[in-house]
Formats: C-alpha cells, sequence, structure tokens
C-alpha cells in the first residue's frame, strides 16, 4: 500500500471546517464526504478509546515491501488467523456433525422421526438466536433419547450465538477489507466417537485460543505469549494501514459498549435492508439437501463408512467455488450478479432431483446433490459487502450479529422443508 497522498491533518480538518455550512440539512457527514478520501483517512484521529491511539502517526510512511512482510508474518498470519479458523471450524463441527451421525444410524438408536431431527435443529437454531461450545458437543455422546436429543441441541445453540459475529469483528482490527474476503470402538456407537472427539477438540482449541489470541495489534502479550508480537515501529504499520484503509475502525474501542439506539440505527438503515433480505432467503433452497445427504445415501444404498466418505466431493468443491466468487467479486469489483450466480447454480439441480424418479439411479442422485451441496456459498462476500456499506464501527459490528440471527432464521424455514 505504502504511504497515502496525505497532505497533513491540518489540510483535511480545515477542509472539514470550511465546508461544515454546505448543507444546511446534510449538516456534517456529507461535509466529510466532500472531502477527499486520502486525506480524510490520514488526518481523522483515532477516538480515545482505540486501543492503538498512541500508535497513530498521519505522517507516518512504510514501504509496500514493509507492509507484506508484516501481513504475512509468521505469527501475525499463521497464529492469529489459524486460531480464528481451527475456532471456527470446530464451531462449524459442533453445529453440523449430526449430518455424519445420521449415516451411523443416529435415529434408529434414538428412536427418532426425521421430524424429530427436524424439531432438534431448529430448537438449537432458536437458542442460537437468543444468545460456542465443545463441552455442550461431547456432551452430546451421552444422550440416549429425543428429550437428551433436544435439549443437547438447544445448549449448542445458546453457546454459539455471539461466536460468528465477534470472529468477524476480531479480524477487522488486523486484517483491511480487501484480506477479509478470501472417525465404533469401546463398545459404543460411532456417532458416540464422532461427538466426543469433536466435541473435546473444540474445548482444547478454545481454551487455547482464550489465552493466546491478542486483545488487539498493539497488545499482543498473553498467559501463553509472553513477548510481543510486533516491534514499536511494526505496530506503527499495522494501526495506520488499517485506519487509512478504513478511519472509522479508530472510532470505537474493543471494550467500548453498544447502546440500544446504536442497535436501533442499525436497523434503520435501509442501505442494508436488501443485504438482510438476501441472508433471510439465500441459503434456504440448498440447507436441506446439505442437511439430509447423508441419510439420503444410506438410504438409496449406500454404507455409513461410504455416505460420510462420499460429502467429501461436495465439501472440496464448495471450498473451491467460494474462494473463485469471491475472488471474482472482488476482482471485478461487483456483489450482486455474483449473489445470482450462485442462486442460478442451484436451481436447476433442485429441479433435477425433483423429476429424477424413484428408483435404482444412485450414481445420479449422488452427482445432483453433490452439485447442490457445492454450490458457490457466498455469505463470506455478502459479510464483506455489508461491512462495506457501514462506515460506523459499531454498527458493523451490529450488522454482523444481525445478519448471522437472520440466516439462521432462513435456517428455521429450511429446517421444516423435509417432512415426514
Amino acid at each position: 500500500m505504502g504511504s497515502p497522498d496525505v497532505e497533513g491533518p491540518s489540510v483535511a480538518v480545515a477542509d472539514v471546517d470550511r465546508s461544515r455550512d454546505m448543507s444546511s440539512t446534510g449538516g456534517f457527514l456529507n461535509a466529510v464526504i466532500a472531502i477527499r478520501w486520502d486525506q480524510l483517512s490520514g488526518a481523522i484521529p483515532p477516538s480515545n478509546h482505540y486501543e492503538g491511539k498512541h500508535r497513530w502517526d498521519p505522517e507516518a510512511t512504510w514501504t509496500p515491501q514493509e507492509e507484506k512482510a508484516l501481513v504475512r508474518t509468521r505469527r501475525a498470519s499463521s497464529s492469529c488467523r489459524g486460531s480464528v479458523s481451527c475456532s471456527s471450524g470446530c464451531s462449524l463441527l459442533d453445529r453440523s456433525n449430526l449430518s455424519n451421525a445420521f449415516a451411523d444410524d443416529l435415529l434408529v438408536d434414538l428412536k427418532l422421526m426425521g421430524d424429530d431431527y427436524n424439531n432438534g435443529t431448529t430448537i438449537q437454531l432458536l437458542a442460537f438466536l437468543a444468545a460456542d461450545w465443545g463441552m455442550v458437543s461431547w456432551a452430546q455422546a451421552w444422550m440416549y433419547n429425543r428429550t437428551g436429543f433436544y435439549i443437547t441441541r438447544a445448549l449448542i445453540g445458546a453457546c454459539e450465538g455471539g461466536f460468528i459475529p465477534g470472529t468477524i469483528l476480531y479480524a477487522t482490527y488486523f486484517y483491511t477489507s480487501k484480506e477479509l474476503s478470501i472417525r465404533g470402538i469401546g463398545g459404543h456407537t460411532g456417532w458416540f466417537w464422532l461427538f466426543l472427539l469433536e466435541g473435546l477438540l473444540s474445548v482444547v482449541i478454545a481454551i487455547i485460543s482464550f489465552f493466546y489470541l491478542p486483545a488487539s495489534p498493539t497488545n499482543t502479550t498473553s498467559a501463553i505469549s509472553r513477548k510481543p508480537w510486533y516491534t514499536e515501529r511494526q505496530e506503527v504499520i499495522m494501526v495506520n494501514r488499517i485506519l487509512r484503509d478504513d478511519p472509522a475502525k479508530g472510532l470505537t474501542g474493543i471494550l467500548q459498549p453498544i447502546t440500544v439506539q446504536d442497535i436501533k440505527n442499525t436497523l434503520m438503515d435501509r442501505s442494508l435492508w436488501g443485504l438482510y433480505f438476501i441472508e433471510l432467503v439465500a441459503y434456504i433452497p440448498a440447507s436441506p439437501v446439505q442437511r439430509y445427504v447423508t441419510l439420503r445415501l444410506r438410504r438409496i444404498g449406500f454404507s455409513s463408512f461410504d455416505s460420510n466418505m462420499l460429502t467429501i466431493p461436495s465439501a472440496v468443491l464448495q471450498i473451491i467455488t467460494m474462494l473463485a466468487l469471491a475472488w471474482s467479486s472482488d476482482f471485478f469489483n461487483e456483489r450482486t450478479l455474483h449473489c445470482i450466480f450462485g442462486e442460478l447454480w442451484i436451481m436447476p439441480m433442485l429441479i433435477s432431483l425433483l423429476v429424477l424418479p424413484d428408483g435404482s439411479r444412485e450414481w445420479p442422485r449422488f452427482a445432483l446433490i453433490t452439485l447442490t451441496s457445492g454450490y458457490p456459498y457466498f455469505h463470506p462476500m455478502v459479510t464483506s459487502w455489508m461491512s462495506e456499506n457501514t462506515f460506523d464501527v459499531e454498527k458493523r459490528a451490529i450488522a454482523a450479529a444481525i445478519c448471522n440471527v437472520i440466516v439462521q432464521v432462513g435456517s428455521l424455514i429450511s429446517n421444516q422443508l423435509y417432512r415426514d
């Protein structure tokens, strides 16, 4: 990135002062918009609540090579991003490993019907909306009836409710907007060990992450890491590159509380309503297919092991298509058509599944299920889009939480589409 063309804080502040009277109705916000962005990004001082204010320097310069080396430094890249990625992966495992358990006759062992599974997932999502961790996930290993199934799903949802929006906000303190886009042993059933091992893995990673992840780029010491991750020079680069990419990040501190008025302002922001609608409906078509994939494979003749192994192609396909879509969206700086492409991918697959006759057509059905489940998932792209539409960091954090809630509301709908 290098040093932006900043003329100095006095110039930008003077421009603001001269333009306060530009609009009698627009006020200060319209004046700010009228200022050259490079002046604004280098000149606005962060608030007193901002953790890195002591490193803010509008006249600081650095080379692109220094910045690239800093972003790719071992601790910043592999430790921070790796810990967050592992935590996110465990969170996903805790919520989605039921599909793998289906392949090992979970419904039969617990004497559940398909509708019971729908209800359990709905309970989990309702608890998710009301509120992450692995202690509940491994406790699922000892459930033995419908009541235990419902209770553990509720607890998982309640424990994981704030994880996703919190993780999204946390990552913004280390990376710019562009950088944010791209298993029966011992007398027990297979699903017993699935829940136990994956849940324990979540607990271990959660404990390590709690004691290891830094609070901010300027406060990187912890109980595990006693030495700072960055030198003073690197902290200056870290803070100023983030603030020049998005000055709003310096207006709010990590520990600064959110008010009811902040929530109201976010809900009433019309620039986000379209994104809320996308998050509500966009993932409903493919969700039932993904949720029941192993059960469908079992019912058309595949073994438990084969059913679980046959979910790998769709997972790999979705990783590839999701990253390709995100890269294309950033490259062309376009969002709408890329979201539509994800939906257009799903439609012919669902129509084919609907008209495919019942009978011994296992592999064609498997191919359609794989292509449907592997559609280009564009939720990360919509999240980035939402961040671009919100200047206020507090609003951005609230909007991320609202979008997460809205996605789960869509899941409540999709959970009840396949009925007995």
